[in-house]
């Protein structure tokens, strides 16, 4: 499903590498949990997967990233948003919109999907995520938590088999990271596979395939959910 080959990667105006020799493979179904310090490279991996670096230009690949057994970099981004879904860390920086439901529509509507098509991916959507109360709602009415399963509802209205969320707890508060692990459940559930770069690790850790402990841009150690 996902395959890093030696993968080094240089940001733009930095002498040292934010990734370092990365190699992996990710099983279809599984979730994986990265983690380790600040800039030890987890969203690093995170942007690899969905595009945005090889695609932004502003840094230097080693090695190969694939996903589906297509290398990342010759994929064009709207084609790979179809199979990698994105949460960001801050959920508004990833709206277009100013009401709910045209945000969780978006990128069926860009795709020029039929009606039909877009009335059960909202269906679905509400029903995965939790959105259904949240929906035909002005979006920046909305907590940070109602935001960001707004997010995760606009990703999985699009059907994505991947599904990367970049320290998607970050903002929320008790109650929204309970419901976030719900959602991460119902995508693990549903045999979608979902990697979760993150600081706090006790809400997901018992649903954690293998956790991926990152230092200083190495891929220090894998451990197994139950080892962690």
């Amino acid at each position: 499903m996902i395959a890093f080959d030696h993968v080094t990667y240089t940001y733009e105006g930095q002498e040292q590498p934010s990734l370092r020799g990365c190699s992996f493979t990710v099983e279809p179904g599984e979730l994986i949990l990265l983690t380790g310090e600040s800039g030890c490279g987890k969203t690093t991996i995170i942007k690899l997967i969905n595009g945005l670096l090889q695609h932004g230009r502003d840094g230097t690949l080693e090695g190969t990233v694939t996903v589906n057994g297509r290398e990342v970099s010759q994929v064009p981004l709207w084609e790979l948003a179809q199979t990698v879904g994105s949460v960001f860390q801050n959920p508004k920086s990833q709206f277009f919109n100013l009401d709910t439901t045209s945000e969780v529509l978006f990128g069926l509507e860009s795709r020029g999907a039929s009606h039909q098509e877009m009335e059960q991916a909202l269906s679905s959507a509400a029903r995965v995520c939790g959105v259904g109360p949240l929906l035909d709602r002005n979006i920046f009415a909305l907590s940070g938590g109602e935001k960001q399963r707004i997010a995760c509802a606009s990703a999985w209205a699009m059907g994505p088999e991947v599904f990367v969320l970049d320290e998607p707890s970050s903002n929320l508060d008790g109650e929204g990271i309970r419901l976030l692990r719900d959602i991460l459940r119902r995508l693990k559930a549903a045999g979608k596979t979902v990697l979760v770069a993150e600081h706090r690790l006790w809400y997901a850790a018992d649903l954690a395939d293998r956790v991926f402990y990152l230092r200083e841009g190495q891929l220090e150690r894998i451990y197994t959910g139950g080892e962690f």
